[in-house]
């Protein structure tokens, strides 16, 4: 079975996300190799994720790994033209923390996400070795771009689990208002992130 060995220091951003939408691709043709390796790639970030919103270790564990059978199983709906590959696989894991809180299987984590920073993952993650500080900037300048609510209300529902409806209830809007406030910001943030 083939690993995933770091990139290359030649290899862009943007040739890192083709290179593991590629193998996102293969894994929706049934390609074990190319599952390991986008395991290998990104389960240090899918894990923060998971624990950030599930804040207990063997939950996230848990969730981590029914991630990956989601991504499996499910890799042949990924499209690239939708969205980048990490972006697909953080919506997976996002949603399989959350599907978890909502069965009752675990209690939310009570971290605020001014504290997210302070959960230590010991592996190097994901966005380290797939993208590099260039990238992390990037992203920043681009949510910087976005009007107040836009980034507040995608940095609120990405970085701290919170559902629509929860976003919507903290800032009282509609639900509709809500979710048309995180397409927008998601669709500039693309757009901003492509240029």
């Amino acid at each position: 079975m083939a690993f995933y060995s770091p990139l290359p220091m030649t290899m862009t951003r943007s040739d890192a996300s083709i290179s593991l939408a590629a193998r996102l691709q293969a894994v929706g043709r049934g390609d074990r190799a190319a599952l390991a390796e986008v395991y290998n790639s990104t389960s240090p970030k899918l894990m923060g994720v998971c624990l950030r919103i599930l804040g207990e270790r063997s939950e996230a564990e848990d969730v981590l790994q029914e991630t990956y059978v989601t991504v499996w199983r499910r890799a042949g709906t990924f499209d690239p033209a939708k969205a980048s590959a990490i972006t697909w696989l953080v919506a997976v894991a996002r949603n399989k923390a959350l599907d978890r809180i909502r069965s009752g299987k675990v209690r939310r984590a009570s971290t605020p996400l001014e504290d997210a920073g302070e959960i230590v993952d010991p592996a190097r993650s994901a966005l380290d070795e797939v993208e590099g500080a260039d990238d992390r900037r990037a992203l920043i300048g681009c949510l910087e771009e976005l009007d107040d609510d836009q980034k507040w209300s995608i940095r609120t529902a990405f970085f701290d689990g919170v559902t629509y409806e929860e976003l919507a209830a903290r800032r009282g809007v509609p639900l509709g208002t809500m979710k048309s406030w995180v397409r927008r910001g998601l669709m500039k943030l693309r757009g901003c992130l492509e240029q």
